[in-house]
């Protein structure tokens, strides 16, 4: 399981370089993310190396911020493997409130980076179902 920190940042231009700017001089990888936006605000979601560090240093600098648990899943490289995935969730009737993709930062394969509202029994679904999950 992985923690995930979801920082909210002004709807503006440069807002999201503020936040990677204070990470990046503190040697913070940032290995996933996504940015949502509203007209006012934006949540800027992701995995870094070290999110207790990156919650400290963002909070000293005044931004809004919070430690989440996700699930990061490795999709193999082959047709019909998110489906596969998310038939497997609802299937469970387990109910995904956000998801996002990225790269596996040791083995460099495609990975999803899920949120629900049971990491826990979503985590032991898909592992039982054969997903690596990290």
């Amino acid at each position: 399981m992985l923690k995930q920190v979801a920082v909210f940042v002004e709807n503006q231009p440069g807002s999201l370089r503020k936040v990677t700017t204070q990470l990046h001089q503190e040697g913070i990888s940032i290995y996933a993310f996504t940015s949502y936006d509203t007209p006012e605000f934006g949540i800027l979601r992701m995995v870094v190396d070290d999110p207790l560090k990156a919650k400290e240093i963002l909070t000293a600098k005044g931004f809004v911020n919070k430690i989440c648990d996700v699930i990061a899943i490795q999709l193999n490289d082959e047709k019909g493997a998110m489906d596969s995935v998310l038939s497997s969730l609802m299937d469970s009737n387990v109910n995904i409130n956000y998801i996002y993709s990225s790269f596996g930062y040791e083995d460099r394969k495609s990975a999803v980076i899920v949120h629900t509202d049971d990491i826990f029994e979503a985590e032991n679904i898909l592992k039982n179902k054969g997903f690596a999950c990290m």
